[in-house]
């Protein structure tokens, strides 16, 4: 009589996208076997993915929604949750141990612990970092007395919320040579900057109001011969500055401080009455006086699970080393999906990691996938698709943003590569990166509606070295090569 093997238990740690993803793939995954799947999370609020639209094959566009543990029990029946702080993880054991010593055993666990935002000085009363729901609910209550913040950084937030904050005197302080340096180049941020300085999207919530916006860029070169010379807890969702009340009570104006830092702080522990009460000193020599700063310089994956486990490896960026199984390296039965990893497999040429909303939701399914595969016949699975093309789709300055492949020439040869740009003022920007003469990114701002045939040709690999710069004119169709 053959021996029954015992249900599996599936754990996962993190309640924010790629660990409620993984969740959701694993109760549909796992029927056939009557797994028990659970979700720890430190807070009641989770977040889910909802309205899931596939622009292309790897590009996907979604909302994001908050949703209490009870909630997303009753949408996914069959799942255990648990509101609980974790202390470690004992693999040898295959326990979860919580801060109340309860201990929970699993069959395989996936930690989806995401990051921790990095912030300047966080017992600088007059410092805010946003990261969460409830940093973003302490600003909006600073912000209905304040007439002039500092914001530091150059990601996705600082994009957003420069854009989006009305009724404030906006000093930005980057250190690079212009905005958005991790997501485009200098000729899309000149195109983005010029448009912010005339808003053109009707209806838009986040448009300021042209009679009172006045904006002033110092030390930002004008770089428009370059076109010329390149032609050649959980953290927030996707647009979650659309809901929340960004304003301020004065009058907006936006000053960019860029190739500069904050060399410190200054501030009365009692405020005074009158003035501002933080002195920002920057490394060029000016001081800035604000109402507060927000920090918004990125974040440090939260590997805190990891650090006295004997075996696994954390990775130069700080993500807990993983293979193409998405399982810790150096550890069994042990998966890691979204900020928290770093991927340290041999990646396909046309795709990087970057810690986004997108990433960590295709990592959740993907590690719901292993996890299940590996239990039922300890099979690797093969890497998923959505691994082969990186593919990102966002909004800045009320402009879609569509990021492809190896867009700003990452980890590629300088001197075979080739850019051709295409900008026509108040529309669009688009940038292609040729490497070999094949293509290998690209840089699409506006409604280009470019995105399914660029992501075709960087995955079918055709030679458009003859087209030279007049691959982008407007008379060539490249979906020619797709009929």
């Amino acid at each position: 009589m053959a021996l029954s093997h015992p249900s599996p238990v599936y754990v996962v740690i993190g309640g924010g996208i790629a660990g409620v993803s993984c969740v959701q793939s694993l109760q549909n995954l796992s029927h056939e076997n009557e797994a028990k799947v659970m979700l720890l999370s430190s807070s009641s609020v989770v977040k889910s993915v909802t309205n899931l639209n596939y622009v292309t094959r790897s590009l996907t566009e979604f909302d994001v929604v908050e949703k209490d543990l009870d909630e997303l029990t009753q949408t996914l029946p069959g799942i255990e949750t648990k509101c609980c702080h974790i202390k470690s993880i004992v693999p040898h054991k295959k326990l979860v141990v919580t801060d109340q010593n309860e201990k929970i055993p699993y069959s395989k666990l996936c930690v989806c612990t995401g990051a921790n935002p990095k912030i300047i000085d966080a017992n600088c009363p007059y410092v805010i970092g946003i990261r969460d729901t409830h940093t973003v609910e302490e600003m909006e209550r600073r912000l209905e007395h304040a007439k002039k913040v500092v914001i530091l950084g150059n990601g996705g937030i600082a994009l957003e919320l420069v854009y989006g904050l009305k009724n404030v005197e906006v000093v930005w302080v980057i250190k690079d040579k212009s905005i958005g340096s991790a997501y485009f180049d200098c000729g899309a941020a000149e195109f983005l900057i010029s448009e912010i300085n005339n808003p053109k999207v009707e209806g838009d919530l986040l448009k300021p109001d042209p009679r009172r916006a006045k904006y002033t860029v110092f030390n930002l070169k004008s770089n428009s011969s370059s076109l010329v010379d390149v032609h050649g807890g959980s953290a927030l969702g996707p647009d979650w500055h659309e809901n929340a009340c960004l304003r301020g009570s004065g009058d907006k104006s936006v000053t960019i401080e860029n190739e500069t830092q904050i060399e410190k702080l200054e501030y009365d522990k009692i405020p005074q009455q009158s003035g501002y009460p933080l002195k920002v000193i920057l490394t060029n020599g000016k001081t800035i006086a604000c109402d507060f700063l927000i920090s918004a310089t990125g974040v440090t994956p939260n590997v805190d699970l990891f650090n006295d486990i004997e075996g696994c490896k954390i990775s130069a960026d700080g993500g807990v080393e993983i293979d193409d199984n998405m399982r810790v390296c150096g550890l069994n039965d042990v998966y890691a999906a979204g900020d928290v990893c770093h991927c340290s497999w041999d990646k396909s040429p046309h795709w990087l990691q970057m810690r986004l909303w997108m990433q960590a939701r295709q990592m959740g399914i993907y590690a719901a996938q292993c996890m299940v595969r590996n239990h039922d016949d300890d099979e690797d699975m093969l890497l998923d698709f959505c691994f082969e093309v990186f593919a990102h789709s966002t909004r800045f300055f009320g402009h879609k943003v569509v990021l492809l492949g190896k867009f700003n020439c990452q980890d590629l040869e300088a001197d075979k590569c080739q850019l051709v740009v295409r900008l026509t003022p108040n529309k669009e920007y688009v940038k292609v990166v040729l490497f070999d003469g094949r293509l290998y990114g690209a840089v699409l701002v506006g409604e280009t509606d470019l995105e399914e045939t660029f992501e075709n040709l960087i995955l079918n690999g055709i030679d458009l070295s003859h087209y030279g710069e007049n691959l982008l004119h407007p008379d060539v169709d490249l979906e020619d090569y797709f009929d």
